[in-house]
């Protein structure tokens, strides 16, 4: 569901809207849930824009810190910092590319600044400022539209955000969200991709050493026995999750586990309804595991993510009522960094 966002001269400038996936809303649903903040937030963005910018030379350069290339970076907007730098680091800190960012970092006021703007706002002389203007003009970074007085930055310097998250690996994505989702519940958290008949982990946080097996990534486990797997099986076709299970060989892997084709069907199937699954001591004794699936921009599911708790400490009821909701707020959080990460250049899932 969207909503127009206007400029200041009733025009539109730009969309906002939010995205839900069909497993967890209706279109009437998702309506009835967001339109009502979303027009708040459209109408206060719009306000926003239509408000007259302060002038940036109002704001004054922040005063000179001290610097020191081991605790602190200088303020992009200061000109006095940035020559303290330099005076400090000497030929190893290049000034003209600090100060060319310095310009770019200062274009941040709606309908673009004037030279004499630009020059107040980094604290550069005029010549410097117009010298650096030109240069990223011809670069593409920079335009000045109708108004040839005023400079505006252009599309292209996404690009520089871009290329920091072309090498934004999967695990380097999910880990800070592993690692607050251990900090929550106290328990270990990992994601794993379906291998064949296997999951295989692609990223993990410990809180402690719960199984008997060293996991990390890169390690394999049966997926027919492990909750990871079960929600990776649930996210196939059900004849291409069907076929995996019969290919898998399962084995009694504690008394618990489920070994029979109609029995590990429809568990899979259970998981296919609810959304979640959860494993008691079927891939080693002392195990309870509940996981949740990640799901890609499409909404296929592209990896599954689990808490694993010691049977002693946690109880199935206390993984649904008290872990499962941490989980899928966290699994929203890895798929909306995901589709971000995405949009532009690819971030593989091993």
């Amino acid at each position: 569901v969207a909503l127009p966002v206007h400029g200041p001269h009733g025009t539109v400038v730009c969309a906002v809207s939010v995205v839900s996936h069909t497993s967890r809303h209706t279109a009437d649903s998702l309506t009835a849930h967001a339109l009502p903040r979303l027009r708040a937030r459209a109408a206060a963005m719009s306000e926003r824009l239509a408000a007259p910018a302060a002038p940036p030379a109002a704001q004054g350069p922040p005063p000179p810190t001290p610097m020191s290339p081991a605790t602190a970076a200088p303020t992009l907007t200061d000109a006095a910092v940035l020559r303290a730098a330099k005076d400090e680091l000497g030929p190893d800190f290049l000034q003209s590319l600090a100060r060319g960012l310095a310009v770019l970092a200062a274009l941040r006021v709606p309908g673009g600044m004037t030279l004499s703007q630009v020059a107040a706002a980094t604290g550069l002389s005029r010549a410097t400022a117009r010298r650096l203007l030109h240069a990223l003009r011809n670069l593409g970074y920079v335009g000045t539209g109708s108004e040839e007085s005023r400079f505006t930055p252009l599309p292209r310097v996404l690009e520089l955000g871009h290329a920091a998250q072309a090498g934004l690996t999967f695990e380097r994505l999910a880990t800070p969200h592993l690692a607050d989702l251990v900090r929550r519940v106290h328990d270990s958290a990992s994601i794993a991709v379906l291998d064949g008949t296997d999951i295989r982990y692609v990223a993990r946080v410990a809180a402690t050493r719960v199984m008997g097996v060293d996991l990390g990534v890169g390690t394999r486990l049966p997926a027919y026995a492990a909750a990871m797997g079960r929600v990776l099986l649930a996210g196939l076709p059900p004849a291409r999750a069907a076929d995996r299970l019969a290919h898998s060989a399962p084995v009694p892997l504690t008394r618990r586990t489920l070994t029979g084709l109609p029995e590990l069907t429809a568990a899979v199937d259970a998981v296919r309804r609810h959304g979640y699954a959860l494993v008691d001591q079927e891939l080693e004794d002392g195990l309870r595991s509940v996981a949740v699936p990640l799901r890609d921009r499409a909404g296929r599911v592209v990896a599954a993510l689990n808490v694993a708790a010691h049977a002693a400490h946690r109880t199935p009821e206390d993984l649904r009522h008290t872990v499962l909701p941490e989980l899928r707020a966290t699994a929203r959080r890895i798929e909306t960094d995901l589709a971000a990460a995405t949009e532009h250049h690819p971030t593989a899932v091993p």
